[in-house]
């Protein structure tokens, strides 16, 4: 029987010319392409509006069963707090993350809020207009580490108090998660957020007067690559921001005012200072202003205003 002949190619011999790409081949790479710049893209106002009513029924759901795991867990978590008066739910109500959407912009703004005011407002407002964000967010803290917190009112009450400021503003929402957390550094609170949000494009947003003292902050440079900056301007900080260590470090990655509004799609680092419309209000102020008192009359006035009042 005949064996079947092999061929071989002898060494030296002449190699095939290398093919090429076909238009199968291209046409994938372009519809690759293609994919690609549509997840860039930024979501369509409906469909936001769609995944945002998705997102609310399913934590509806999840409320209604913690509920009823609550109501059957021992009388202790139905007693009230002796200091706030308020139950084991309303405090993780408070500690509770608003609902996202992936691709949404949503800028960071933190703070212990003692108390909130009309400048947050002002500035959150800004940053939504400036930057393009669809929500801001307001992070209620604990405490700064850098200050004394001895006397800082409870995270529940402050949270509420910035929830009554912002009602009438559906784009600003409120939240006291920065509480469960057991570190009170920046750092770790906004990489848990990355965590829990991956496909969420984060701005985080301080004033001026922050970025002058930034290079104090715990892990600073690490804070500048996990997400964009936008800084707020703030009366009297603009250079003091301009020419602190924290700007020197990072110049190169600085995006003009003009090009803010395409921030949120930015690799970090990349940051930008954005002037708006300035307030002289600050908490500070605030808690340090005193009711005046009132003038009164005749000698029982007189008798009172020597006496102690207690009613401050």
């Amino acid at each position: 029987m005949a064996k079947p002949m092999t061929i071989c190619r002898l060494k030296g011999g002449p190699t095939l010319p290398k093919q090429k790409p076909t238009k199968q081949k291209k046409l994938k790479k372009q519809t690759k392409q293609e994919k690609q710049a549509k997840r860039n893209k930024p979501p369509k106002p409906a469909k936001v509006a769609k995944q945002l009513k998705r997102a609310n029924k399913k934590r509806t759901k999840q409320e209604k069963k913690a509920q009823v795991a609550q109501e059957r867990s021992s009388k202790r978590s139905k007693k009230l707090d002796r200091g706030g008066g308020k139950t084991q739910a309303s405090l993780t109500q408070v500690t509770r993350l608003p609902m996202a959407a992936p691709n949404m912009r949503i800028g960071l703004l933190g703070g212990s809020f003692n108390p909130p005011h009309d400048a947050h407002v002002e500035i959150s407002r800004a940053a939504v207009k400036r930057l393009g964000l669809d929500q801001v967010w307001w992070l209620v803290t604990p405490g700064n580490p850098l200050k004394d917190a001895s006397k800082l009112p409870d995270l529940a009450g402050r949270a509420q108090a910035a929830k009554d400021l912002v009602a009438k503003h559906p784009r600003i929402e409120v939240t006291g998660f920065a509480g469960e957390k057991s570190s009170p550094y920046t750092v770790d609170l906004l990489t848990e957020l990355k965590r829990r949000f991956p496909a969420v494009k984060f701005v985080w947003l301080m004033g001026a007067d922050n970025l002058a003292d930034f290079h104090r902050w715990r892990a600073w440079e690490r804070i500048f690559k996990t997400m964009p900056i936008a800084v707020l301007d703030r009366p009297s900080f603009r250079l003091k921001a301009r020419a602190s260590k924290a700007a020197h470090r990072f110049s190169e990655f600085h995006v003009d005012e003009s090009d803010a509004s395409g921030l949120a799609q930015l690799e970090p680092p990349a940051w930008t200072i954005l002037s708006h419309r300035l307030s002289a209000l600050s908490s500070t102020k605030l808690r340090a202003k005193k009711p005046k008192r009132k003038k009164a009359k005749g000698k029982e006035g007189r008798t009172e205003k020597r006496g102690t009042n207690t009613s401050y």
